[in-house]
């Protein structure tokens, strides 16, 4: 089956998972001009669903989308949270992660890229063409302020996930 839609947004999931293995190939290090890269393309990959395919997909049953929706709005709002500290081993742990088991769900047969797909596919190449056209998030630096991590466990907590346990695993 040809699936375009799926194929976009898998295609950038490989792409931030790149982004993120070159800023942490070297162990203990991270290069903050890749890690900077995957930030930013994470936020807009965020942005391109909550935006763009979530509301396309409500327009055609809603009653779905608000049963299926609020876990990934959950999770979205973890991972943008965890893009706000400084990156350490411990944050690009959790991020690894809650992206592992985000992307799964998503991207699994039934899951929410089929289900999106299904709902819209009347609309692909709209959908595309809107979603070749998403900007970037515009981002302020990292802050190291504990306030911003504390709120990123907070997030996470409210999605499901425990910050310190995911650390030692």
């Amino acid at each position: 089956m040809n699936k375009p839609l799926y194929h976009f947004f898998t295609a950038d999931h490989h792409r931030l998972e790149n982004l993120l293995n070159q800023a942490t190939a070297e162990a203990g290090e991270i290069k903050l001009e890749y890690y900077q890269q995957f930030r930013c393309g994470l936020l807009r990959h965020i942005k391109m669903e909550e935006k763009i395919l979530f509301p396309a997909a409500k327009k055609v049953n809603i009653e779905l989308m608000e049963k299926i929706a609020p876990r990934y709005r959950l999770e979205h709002g973890a991972l943008t949270s965890l893009m706000v500290p400084p990156p350490t081993v411990s944050l690009i742990k959790v991020i690894r992660y809650v992206l592992e088991k985000h992307d799964f769900a998503e991207e699994e047969v039934g899951g929410l890229y089929d289900i999106c797909e299904a709902l819209t596919h009347d609309e692909t190449q709209e959908l595309l063409d809107q979603l070749a056209k998403a900007e970037e998030v515009p981002l302020h630096p990292p802050n190291p302020a504990p306030i911003a991590i504390e709120a990123a466990r907070r997030a996470l907590a409210r999605a499901g996930y425990n910050f310190d346990e995911i650390v030692i695993q």
